[in-house]
């Protein structure tokens, strides 16, 4: 056999469904969890009912968010399709409604961009299609003939490789001047220590603590992938990765992310590991039954236009995330090709930033401080990134145009620190920003950024 005869083989060849639907019953209680947690927090109102603006996503600007009962009403019909994945009742109307549910919500507010969400948006996107409510179900208990003890080898490893392209990318992503040289986490770790007591205050203001969650993260992001699949080094694995998510959500506000990773790092493990579980296993063997041998599975489960679908998907996972390099410029600066590509952890941005309109008919001009409209986390992440800077500057001039009937030119005169250095003009404010418009060239308008190394501490 060839080598894609192989893999072939491999993708349709029956495994365990036993551990495929134990992760969806507990995706299904971290995205609960995770919608809950706006709700009770008040952060419907706050990230999509107030503000004056939401920021999108280029080329996804016309996405609005809806009326204030609307959004509550979304947020609640997701908890609901949470509950129902997690029980596997209606299982794939469910993960539908989560996963254009979630894309509507993550599309909305751009100054809320988390990798993690991205991937909970990618792996959602998934479960629509996966065999995951095929047993342990409602679904199977209400339509036994449907009932599967076993899925076809593709859809575990599908979301393994999902979840290993987000790791190795991850700490390929690590291997640049900045990070080795400890920044941004050196400033974090000591804003952290601000907060910490004690010993925990002095070991994350140390430089050896410093070191350590450098050359930690990048050689787990590169290393644990293949250190969870291989069995000989799994235990070793779990311990490490538990460790290192449970550091992560004492360290950073990060919400669900660790431990949404922690429960995706039962994907790793043999597909029948739930069976043994004790107390447990026994009533999972019952409930699924046995495993069929391959030659007892009917050959048409897997199709050949899954599989083209399957290679598709991670062909474009592999190269979305390489698109910066196609982009003059440091990324970390100029932002272009950041989103969806795991650049996770890479800068922290601060600076200044405020608009200066003129009137193209009268010549008044104004000076906008945008802190007097937007909210203090929507002005932070607006001045590290083009492209919010350059929504900001349309919204003024409509705003402008809707409240004055004036046809004004906007201006930015923005000033960037960049991982911790002096900071340096961001936007050639000599630039009308109402005369362009978003594209996938790159952005002339975007001054160049700092080549020095990024400083010591002293």
């Amino acid at each position: 056999m060839s080598v894609v005869d192989r893999i072939a083989a491999a993708a349709r060849a029956p495994v365990d469904l036993a551990g495929l639907a134990v992760f969806r019953m507990m995706f299904g209680v971290v995205m609960l969890v995770d919608f809950a947690r706006y709700w009770i927090a008040g952060w419907i109102d706050l990230y999509y009912v107030t503000p004056a603006i939401t920021f999108g996503y280029p080329w996804f600007e016309w996405v609005e968010p809806m009326p204030r009962v609307g959004m509550y009403v979304l947020f609640a019909v997701l908890m609901i399709a949470s509950v129902a994945m997690a029980l596997g009742f209606v299982y794939r109307g469910a993960a539908a409604v989560l996963a254009i549910g979630h894309g509507y919500v993550f599309l909305l507010a751009a100054t809320h961009y988390l990798n993690h969400a991205y991937l909970l948006e990618l792996l959602l996107v998934l479960m629509v299609f996966l065999p995951a409510a095929d047993g342990l179900s409602i679904d199977a208990w209400r339509r036994p003939p449907r009932r599967r003890s076993y899925t076809p080898g593709w859809a575990p490893w599908l979301l393994r490789l999902q979840l290993g392209i987000v790791y190795i990318y991850g700490g390929i992503a690590k291997i640049n001047w900045d990070w080795l040289a400890g920044e941004p986490i050196r400033g974090w770790l000591r804003g952290r220590a601000t907060r910490a007591d004690g010993m925990a205050a002095e070991l994350l203001g140390s430089e050896w603590v410093v070191g350590l969650v450098v050359q930690g993260g990048l050689w787990f992001d590169l290393l644990i992938a293949p250190a969870l699949l291989w069995r000989r080094t799994r235990i070793l694995a779990v311990v490490v990765s538990s460790g290192f998510h449970l550091s992560n959500a004492w360290l950073f506000n990060i919400g669900v992310f660790p431990w949404f990773m922690l429960v995706a790092t039962t994907l790793f493990f043999e597909p029948n590991w739930p069976r043994r579980l004790p107390w447990i296993g026994p009533h999972i063997d019952r409930w699924l039954g046995p495993v069929p041998e391959p030659e007892d599975v009917p050959s048409n489960t897997t199709g050949r236009w899954t599989l083209r679908w399957v290679g598709l998907w991670l062909a474009v996972q592999l190269v979305l995330p390489l698109r910066h390099h196609v982009y003059p410029g440091n990324v970390a600066w100029t932002e272009e090709g950041h989103y969806f590509a795991w650049r996770m952890k890479l800068r922290s941005k601060s600076g200044s930033a405020r608009f200066v309109l003129r009137d193209r008919d009268t010549g008044d001009s104004w000076v906008v401080d945008p802190r007097a409209e937007l909210s203090p986390r929507q002005v932070r992440k607006m001045i590290g990134k083009p492209e919010l800077i350059l929504q900001y500057a349309h919204h003024l001039a409509d705003r402008w145009q809707r409240e004055r009937d004036a046809n004004v030119e906007v201006r930015a005169q923005v000033h960037v620190s960049l991982n911790h250095r002096p900071r340096r003009p961001f936007i050639d404010s000599t630039v009308d920003l109402t005369q362009i418009e978003p594209s996938m060239w790159p952005a002339t308008w975007i001054l160049p950024g700092p080549t020095e190394p990024v400083g010591r501490p002293r």
